[in-house]
């Protein structure tokens, strides 16, 4: 599906707006043939090192993290998915280096208390900034009406009937001023009571003004994609390949999308955080309630520049991104899927399923995770020490 100029015209949403609604959930499956942007790769036909165990002389470990002691996996769509989609493709050999991860996404009360000691403004509480953001936009793209360049974000709205073009998603997101991580449906809406939920409306700015803050940092998808496997070398889903399991768990849209949701799971909208059984590894919500961000520029082609008969070595993703849907924007993969991924729309709950989104967007199914690598944890528990 391609980018209508004449729509990009006549649109009159915010800019913001503009840049999450195009392009966010057109990744289409068939091959273009435009050349991407420049990719390096560190690959070795040797098994590197890899840490496998923590030191036995760790005096702590951080709270609420796990250990994910590294090794080897193959990153990317399994042969019996039949959901995936081809920039989960060609599937290759991986090999991390071992460290810690959040059990589950950054939470509101976490955020909160990172927010109260700073004082940060999100993305989405910020005044949008019309010169910068249409240099990342066609330039015959008209400005919108002052009115519309308010705060704000993007939030889920369900259709009152079926839709049959579940391309045309502008048919359930809706630009609202004031939505935010305070207020995820709009200024009336709020987070209280709501603590232990995952915060949404992060963008990636947000979710590394917050690793800073807390010493951490965002995963590589390589990473993230490890961790979500637990060890499961052939499993589509974080729990195996029974698809049946689905509803039991984790968040996601049960029935038909995006007009009737059965709530077969427990919820319509965002759960609390660990409400779902972990993977092996003791990770909550891997899959489904809220996309989280990674650190990979997302770049269409870059799983067809890995040799098959080669390792990655911690790799980081391509170097700059590339995307024909979005071609002006400058995009991050986020994985996991959330609370609306259904199996007729993008069944994005499987452990390759992968996205990207602009780094300067947060939406209401949009959070975060964070981790540290052992070397880094080491390092800041000498900092902590030394200034005790």
């Amino acid at each position: 599906m391609k980018l209508q100029p004449n729509l990009m015209r006549k649109t009159i949403y915010p800019a913001r707006l503009i840049l999450l609604v195009l392009f966010f959930f057109i990744q289409c499956k068939k091959e273009d043939k435009i050349i991407p942007r420049k990719i390096s790769l560190e690959q070795t036909s040797e098994s590197p090192t890899f840490i496998k165990d923590l030191p036995n002389d760790l005096e702590k470990l951080p709270k609420g993290m796990i250990w994910i002691r590294g090794g080897e996996f193959i990153q990317g769509a399994r042969k019996g998915d039949k959901m995936a989609m081809a920039h989960e493709r060609p599937s290759h050999r991986v090999i991390v280096d071992g460290f810690f991860m959040d059990e589950h996404e950054v939470t509101n009360a976490q955020f909160s208390k990172f927010v109260q000691a700073t004082d940060y403004v999100t993305v989405a509480e910020r005044e949008i900034d019309w010169d910068e953001m249409k240099k990342q936009l066609p330039d015959d793209t008209e400005k919108p009406n002052d009115s519309l360049l308010k705060p704000g974000s993007l939030v889920f709205k369900k259709t009152a009937t079926s839709v049959p073009n579940l391309y045309d998603y502008s048919q359930w997101w809706e630009w609202k001023i004031g939505a935010n991580w305070k207020h995820p449906q709009g200024p009336d809406s709020s987070i209280e009571g709501k603590g232990d939920h995952p915060v949404v409306h992060i963008a990636f700015e947000d979710a590394l003004a917050y690793c800073k803050w807390a010493g951490k940092r965002l995963p590589t998808e390589a990473e993230w994609e490890y961790a979500a496997r637990a060890g499961n070398k052939e499993a589509i889903f974080s729990w195996g390949n029974n698809k049946d399991s689905l509803s039991f768990m984790a968040n996601t849209w049960d029935g038909e999308f995006p007009n009737s949701n059965t709530k077969a799971d427990g919820f319509e909208r965002i759960s609390p955080v660990k409400n779902y059984p972990s993977n092996d590894f003791g990770l909550y919500d891997m899959a489904g309630n809220v996309w989280e961000w990674t650190t990979d520029w997302y770049n269409t082609k870059y799983y067809g520049s890995v040799k098959k008969e080669k390792f990655l070595k911690n790799p980081k993703g391509a170097d700059s991104p590339f995307n024909i849907n979005n071609p002006y924007a400058s995009e991050k993969v986020i994985k996991g899927g959330s609370f609306l991924c259904s199996e007729s729309y993008c069944a994005s709950y499987r452990i390759s399923a992968r996205m990207g989104t602009n780094i300067d967007t947060g939406l209401e199914h949009l959070g975060f995770r964070t981790v540290i690598g052992i070397d880094e944890y080491l390092n800041k528990l000498r900092r902590e020490k030394s200034n005790d």
